[in-house]
């Protein structure tokens, strides 16, 4: 890896990801060859366990953050704007990178219109437990052009200069944010179907879940309160398709003690009927029954995501982080 007139700049964020960074580091100074030198920058958010003397040992450039209110859209900020490279891959600390998507992003971003580039997003341990199970179909979208991207993407620098970046008054959602401001100007994101990276979950236990999802829903708030008088604003479909949902549920869960039977059916039937929906996922029956089950189960959560942003944004609250591991 070279920073030497450098074709690509990997960025990668990470706040107390230990040996996960490592792994990551190691994929990302394994990977194909591109056609040019590479630069690689670590951004550490508050760590207190020696990420950045870690990172600095396989040669990236380590940026220290010690903001009061630490985020990935300030973690990727500062990794991009430091960087020279026409090109930024953004990574998690928590990934491991496919060695082949690099190269093969670079070649499907010939087109100027192209901001953004991403593969599949898959769980390392797909079938360690009900969490990671559904959650890997969660990352499973079908290639084309698409809304937006997660955190990790190929990006043109050129778009993230246009823009200004990520916003970093957000703690959730700053990609599809980010997406939703270069399609006003007219560019794309494009998902291809190839690997991109591998993804360590560790969640173990269903605090670390509610806390994803209320993160999410969150978001989902967010974005629809700043987007709203907007021709197409971002999640405000989503954000009151989970009103609608979780209110469905908690009507049905609330039946249970007097309608047994009749509640009990409609909640199979909907968990079934949400399985058979997303059958082109997986030809694992197992698997999408769960699916089914928390495609329904995660709209709580969300839900809850969504009355903490409207709290917040009544008592005119800033929130910090919401982290689940």
């Amino acid at each position: 890896m070279s920073s030497l007139n450098p074709t690509l700049t990997v960025v990668v964020i990470g706040r107390n990801e230990g040996e996960r960074l490592r792994r990551c580091l190691t994929s990302v100074r394994d990977m194909n060859p591109i056609g040019g030198p590479v630069e690689v920058i670590y951004v550490d958010s508050n760590s207190n366990d020696g990420s950045p003397g870690l990172a600095a040992t396989f040669g990236a450039q380590t940026i220290e953050l010690n903001a009061a209110r630490p985020s990935a859209a300030l973690a990727r900020n500062a990794g991009w704007r430091a960087a020279v490279a026409p090109w930024i891959l953004f990574l998690d600390g928590d990934t491991i990178l496919h060695p082949a998507f690099p190269r093969l992003a670079l070649c499907n971003a010939g087109e100027s219109s192209v901001a953004a580039v991403w593969g599949h997003r898959r769980e390392i341990a797909p079938t360690a437990n009900f969490f990671h199970r559904v959650l890997d179909l969660d990352w499973v979208y079908a290639p084309g052009l698409t809304p937006f991207c997660g955190g990790d993407a190929l990006f043109r620098r050129a778009a993230l200069e246009r823009v200004g970046g990520f916003n970093e008054t957000l703690i959730a959602g700053e990609e599809p944010e980010l997406c939703f401001r270069l399609r006003t100007r007219g560019l794309q994101i494009l998902h291809i179907d190839a690997p991109m990276t591998g993804h360590d979950l560790a969640i173990t236990r269903w605090s670390q879940y509610w806390r994803r999802a209320a993160r999410a829903g969150y978001a989902y708030a967010q974005m629809a309160w700043r987007t709203r008088g907007e021709q197409l604003p971002l999640w405000s479909a989503e954000a009151r398709g989970n009103a609608l949902r979780a209110l469905v549920l908690i009507a049905l869960v609330a039946a249970l003690p007097f309608s047994p039977l009749p509640a009990t059916i409609i909640l199979a039937a909907l968990v079934v009927r949400s399985a058979w929906r997303s059958r082109w996922k997986s030809d694992d029956n197992f698997s999408l029954l769960c699916y089914g089950a928390h495609s329904h189960l995660q709209q709580l959560p969300i839900f809850a995501g969504q009355l903490a942003f409207w709290w917040d944004l009544v008592q005119n609250r800033r929130r910090g982080l919401i982290e689940y591991k």
